[in-house]
């Protein structure tokens, strides 16, 4: 989104300053939502089992009160050697896995560079004779982990899950874990809105998803790689397991057995799906899949569950114009834009139950799709989509001075943005990658779109959303353009995005923008708006308007996607169907579904002219 520096003048109105985030030391909630004392309340935040797509019975979570060291008290965490901080008798304590920046952390303070945790831990004693892994969800965005004083390892990356096994360094029941982060917040990583030289928003730092604990045997289940495949009806799973082993798959339906296989490890196992039932955003079923590790002596030696769905994603040529396919079909790609952020969390959602609530009401409203725009979100949220039958367009966070330190930074996006496509490779909701972002930070987007389409085939790519015709961007002089998607931004739009061309579909990858301003919901500082409107009367029928042209454009353009910015007002940005708090919708809802229906069926019945996949 193009609203760090907005093209139009913002309205501005008097607000509490920032000053007003602490009142004698202690953190004040400016804006709470309906979950911040839930949330402010617990002692162990964020409970659930952080990792759906790959479960195991036994775990313990470590979210919570944490020992913190932070601001100019902080050892720096990549000297050499490593001097871990001292906490005192009477350390500052941090909600973990809440930032720093965030109420709900007990800190509330901006840049702190280097953070330092430390919690104590007891190793249940079920687990003896178990390997001990220490996960962690994400952290911003230099990590370095001590357990018992000993270096379990370090981490470089914001967005991507990261473990340890630290088993060797464990010293009975009662041991000490310490992790330090660093984060500067200057935009020389992938850090999405998350630069204090390029943004105005919150940025997040340090911890920021759950941490946790996990027994695993000697040898067990690493990872798995699910795949579908319709053109065979099978499934693709493939274990990562050591070296010889073999693995028995299940997959089950309505507690019904649909196929089994046992084969070796790490290699892809293709179990029959007859008949599959397809997964889509009408109908979101998920077949159960169990993974078990079978030993020498043909026991389980360890046992994972996981799911997946039914799909497939491409391209094909649709009542005369290259269109964006689900499971064989035309299905228009229509949903808002998501950043993600909350008022009392920054980037972290304050329960589970908020993470679901935006998609949630992403479905009320009628839309079939999200674009996660500038953040990776946990596991859980993409579960949810899952769970819902939500499309989902995954940004990679952009970093913003790619061209000063090239042989550092590059190759680090690369890996990151490796790791995360990866991580997520096996949720059926995410049909779209989308590597860059209004050449914000871009590099090489030519080289870096066909890499991604070529590490993942089974999703379309947009290279460089809002900017797909960027120079030197096409290979060659002839060639329209790599990626799947001509895709363009205008705001208020949606105006005359692309058309399709012979082989890539149009988007308009962000359009709308129009604004409300709501009193007593709002953040600190300016709000401003592409648009505003007056009344939430206005603003409804100004989207109705909208939805009106863009169905023209779906029929007689041959738009693919489009995307209305936003889900909520984010910080000074006020343009959200809802407000940053989430308490106040500012539209009648029950019109911008129907709104959005129309657009939804015009598209759906072009599917009765003549369909074929592109080669």
């Amino acid at each position: 989104m193009g609203a760090i520096f907005l093209s139009v003048a913002p309205s501005v109105f008097a607000a509490p300053s920032q000053s007003d985030d602490r009142r004698d030391g202690v953190p004040v909630a400016l804006l709470p939502t309906p979950w911040t004392e839930e949330a402010k309340a617990a002692k162990v935040p964020l409970p659930e089992y952080p990792r759906p797509q790959m479960t195991r019975a036994r775990w313990s979570n470590l979210n919570g009160d944490w020992d913190y060291v932070g601001g100019g008290a902080a050892p720096n965490v990549l000297a050499q050697p490593v001097a871990l901080p001292r906490f005192g008798a009477k350390p500052e304590q941090i909600k973990v896995p809440f930032p720093p920046e965030a109420y709900l952390s007990g800190i509330m303070r901006k840049q702190e560079i280097n953070m330092w945790y430390r919690r104590r831990i007891t190793v249940p004693k079920a687990w003896k004779g178990q390997r001990v892994l220490l996960h962690f969800g994400a952290v911003d965005c230099l990590s370095v982990v001590f357990v018992n004083g000993r270096l379990a390892g370090r981490h470089e990356g914001g967005w991507d899950s990261f473990q340890f096994d630290i088993t060797s360094l464990l010293k009975g029941e009662n041991n000490e874990i310490i992790v330090g982060a660093q984060d500067k917040n200057d935009g020389y990583h992938s850090c999405g809105k998350d630069s204090v030289s390029q943004g105005d928003y919150t940025f997040h730092s340090g911890i920021w998803q759950t941490v946790w604990l996990e027994p695993v045997p000697q040898n067990y289940i690493q990872k798995l790689t699910i795949t579908p495949d319709l053109t065979r009806s099978v499934v693709k799973v493939s274990a990562n397991v050591a070296s010889g082993a073999q693995v028995r798959v299940s997959v089950t339906a309505n507690g019904k057995a649909i196929s089994q296989l046992v084969g070796a490890g790490n290699k892809q196992l293709a179990l029959p799906v007859p008949n599959a039932r397809l997964w889509s955003p009408t109908d979101p079923f998920l077949y159960n899949l169990k993974v078990q590790l079978l030993g020498r002596d043909g026991k389980v030696a360890d046992e994972v569950t996981s799911y997946f769905g039914m799909r497939s994603v491409g391209l094909g040529m649709v009542d005369g114009k290259v269109r964006p396919l689900l499971n064989g079909k035309f299905v228009f790609q229509l949903g808002p834009l998501d950043q993600g952020y909350w008022p009392d969390g920054v980037q972290t959602a304050p329960t589970d139950a908020a993470l679901k609530f935006d998609l949630d009401v992403t479905k009320k409203l009628g839309f079939n799709l999200v674009r996660k725009h500038g953040k990776v979100e946990p596991q859980r949220w993409y579960y949810w989509a899952d769970k819902m039958g939500l499309l989902v367009w995954q940004d990679m966070p952009a970093m913003w001075y790619p061209d000063d330190y090239p042989e550092r930074d590059r190759p680090q996006f690369e890996r990151e943005w490796l790791a995360i496509m990866r991580q997520f490779h096996n949720s059926p909701c995410i049909v779209a990658w989308v590597p860059f972002n209004e050449n914000w930070g871009a590099f090489d987007v030519a080289r870096i779109t066909d890499w991604t389409k070529k590490e993942d085939p089974t999703r379309l790519v947009s290279g460089n959303s809002g900017y797909n015709n960027a120079p030197g961007y096409r290979p060659a002089p002839r060639d329209p353009g790599n990626g799947d998607f001509d895709d363009l931004h205008i705001y208020v739009g949606p105006g005359r995005p692309p058309q399709p061309t012979i082989h890539r579909a149009a988007a308009l990858g962000e359009y709308g923008g129009v604004g409300l301003e709501v009193p007593d919901h709002w953040w600190i500082g300016r709000h401003d708006a592409y648009q505003m409107q007056p009344s939430v009367a206005a603003l409804t029928e100004r989207y109705e308007g909208l939805q009106v042209e863009l169905g023209k454009l779906v029929t007689d353009r041959g738009l693919g996607a489009a995307i209305y910015t936003q889900t909520t007002d984010v910080e000074h940005e006020i343009n959200g169907f809802l407000t940053y708090d989430r308490k106040f919708e500012k539209m009648d809802f029950g019109r911008v579904r129907a709104a959005n229906e129309a657009v939804l069926q015009a598209a759906s019945k072009l599917n009765q002219n003549r369909t074929a996949p592109l080669k």
